[in-house]
């Protein structure tokens, strides 16, 4: 349940767009909060905030924060934009936002009858932080190269709370960022992945999609409780739509549970199982007994999707040249090599299906 604690605030530590981190003093003490003054306004030092703090209370890595519900005595004007799509809904904190194809949308003429992504290539990944390493190396392979992120809601529902897609847009690596399903706070909204992704050909004109949930995933330790389930239903939307879809594989060295050691059961689960879509499945080429158990792993999603083996010289330097600091489960590049190198291969595949 939901636990609730009123503080003041200290200091700001740092912004970014649609984000604020705060130091709050509470009763215990005090805590690192985090605002979103598109939501809530923005805090100022001595502002009395309402704060959320069951993530605190968890220990959660990903989300680790208090999160300012509201600045009780300094409340936000109320927003008169356009808009008609309520996302995360029946929360104390809907949004209302304006979705891409809706009626009073610039883009709805655009995307009213657009039914095909044109073959795009479109890079489907279990978690947020593959998106970084997936970049490197699809620049490294093709600069220049337009690419949109379709951020789906089984992690963190505001993009806001992603500092790294924050610092790839201004760094000029993403074209723009469409948030779908109960997500929100993209450059465009859209009400599923598939109006998601045709808003990132259509609209912001992508040569390539790269599609994953934001931070914070969700997992139970079983088969089929975790949120990169929908991993696989974006491949089988791209799938649809006429798109390319390349299903990056989530490998670990530094993992030592068995379920995530080399081939996570996440990407096997989730392409192997819920993907119904053909897809192609990027197996870097990594060395010695490891590499064997990766490619070994990967031959259980022979039966329905194309194996490409890539090689992965040169893209530790690409990763090594990232604009966002690196890092999956706590462990940055030195500590799993093997994960970064895994999504960037599947950037540089990619690359090579683009005309």
């Amino acid at each position: 349940m939901i636990r609730w604690r009123k503080g003041e605030v200290v200091r700001i530590r740092r912004e970014w767009p649609g984000a604020v981190e705060l130091d709050v003093t509470v009763p215990e003490g005090e805590c690192r909060a985090l605002a979103y003054p598109p939501l809530v306004g923005r805090p100022e030092p001595g502002d009395e905030v309402l704060l959320n703090t069951t993530a605190l209370a968890m220990g959660l890595g990903t989300g680790g924060y208090a999160m300012v519900v509201a600045v009780p005595n300094r409340l936000p004007e109320d927003p008169d934009g356009p808009g008609h799509l309520v996302k995360a809904r029946y929360t104390p904190l809907q949004a209302t936002v304006q979705g891409a194809d809706e009626q009073d949308s610039p883009h709805h003429a655009r995307l009213r009858e657009a039914d095909s992504l044109e073959d795009m290539p479109v890079i489907v990944a279990d978690l947020h932080s593959a998106l970084a390493p997936i970049l490197c190396g699809l620049y490294e392979a093709r600069p220049g190269v337009r690419v949109a992120y379709v951020m789906q809601d089984g992690g963190a529902l505001p993009v806001w709370f992603s500092m790294a897609a924050a610092r790839l847009r201004e760094a000029g690596w993403l074209a723009g960022v469409v948030t779908v399903g109960q997500s929100f706070g993209g450059d465009l909204e859209a009400v599923t992945v598939h109006t998601g992704l045709l808003a990132a050909r259509h609209v912001l004109e992508a040569d390539v999609a790269i599609v994953t949930q934001g931070p914070g995933n969700l997992g139970t330790g079983t088969r089929w409780g975790f949120s990169g389930v929908a991993a696989g239903e974006a491949v089988n939307a791209a799938g649809v739509l006429r798109g390319r879809p390349v299903a990056a594989l989530r490998v670990s060295e530094g993992d030592r549970r068995e379920r995530h050691y080399g081939v996570s059961h996440h990407s096997l689960t989730a392409y192997g199982r819920v993907a119904l879509s053909p897809a192609q499945v990027p197996v870097p080429d990594l060395p010695g007994e490891f590499g064997v158990r990766v490619r070994d792993q990967a031959e259980l999603l022979a039966v329905r999707h194309r194996l490409v083996p890539v090689p992965v010289d040169g893209l530790r330097a690409a990763l090594e040249s990232s604009p966002v600091r690196l890092s999956t489960m706590g462990r940055g590049l030195e500590e799993d090599l093997a994960y970064f190198l895994a999504s960037a291969a599947a950037g540089r595949l990619a690359a090579s299906l683009l005309a």
